[in-house]
């Protein structure tokens, strides 16, 4: 593909945060105003596009949890495309796009076909869930935070969930949706069922739904409360500092 003389060609991976569009930074601002073209994806807040010039590109390369999806080349074939013929290239994806994101990924095709590229932290859903009172870290109760993907490319349950299991720490599974039952599984084989569990949808959002329980009661938590993609789930004693655990 032949480059446009008059464009710089640039991508910047941009967070759009957890959903509520003024959480996003400053820079990530900044970044819109100026994009040529815009990729976004299904977790990014419309709302954001509005920011855009009025002649910029919008693309929608989204991926539903178990549904349609773009594929990964082809959002990397799009880029290569929009940055090499118009020039500034925002990839706007929810969340932090390094955190469970390809976003690194796609910086790294850039670079190798001499598209300038760089990134733009976004708050991550999992800083969202204090908007419920669950704090990531409480003194006394969490010395620190594991986050784990609930299911491996192979559709398995992540090994360092068991690991995470042993520590005093808050768990924090993204895309756990689908493996809430063997996740209470494995903490009631070690023995750990009784432990405080929150799940938590569209963090952020107004229309956020929650609810708090035991480890061992997460399927039926998920159940009786209607709850679904895109949640996180939460395990670890800080869930009941704010609240009574039955």
């Amino acid at each position: 593909m032949k480059q446009n003389s008059e464009v710089n060609p640039e991508l910047i991976v941009v967070g759009a945060g957890p959903g509520d569009p003024e959480l996003i930074t400053v820079k990530a601002y900044k970044a819109l105003q100026r994009a040529d073209v815009i990729l976004y994806d299904n977790l990014a807040n419309r709302e954001l596009l509005e920011i855009a010039k009025e002649n910029c590109e919008k693309i929608y390369v989204g991926k539903k949890p178990y549904g349609d999806y773009t594929p990964q080349e082809a959002i990397h074939e799009l880029i290569k495309e929009k940055a090499l013929t118009k020039g500034c290239v925002v990839r706007l994806k929810g969340g932090d796009p390094f955190i469970f994101g390809r976003g690194f990924e796609e910086i790294l095709f850039a670079r190798e076909h001499d598209i300038t590229a760089s990134f733009i932290p976004g708050i991550s859903s999992m800083q969202a869930i204090g908007f419920e009172d669950i704090p990531l870290t409480h003194r006394m109760v969490s010395e620190g935070i594991w986050v784990v993907t609930g299911t491996k490319k192979d559709g398995s349950l992540s090994d360092d969930l068991r690991l995470a299991m042993q520590s005093n720490a808050t768990v924090v599974v993204y895309m756990g949706m689908k493996k809430a039952a063997d996740i209470a599984a494995t903490y009631q084989e070690a023995g750990k069922g009784e432990m405080p569990a929150a799940v938590i949808q569209h963090a952020s959002l107004p229309h956020r739904k929650s609810v708090a329980g035991k480890v061992k009661d997460l399927p039926q938590l998920i159940h009786d409360n209607g709850l679904t993609h895109p949640a996180l789930i939460i395990i670890g004693k800080v869930v009941a500092v704010g609240r009574a655990i039955e």
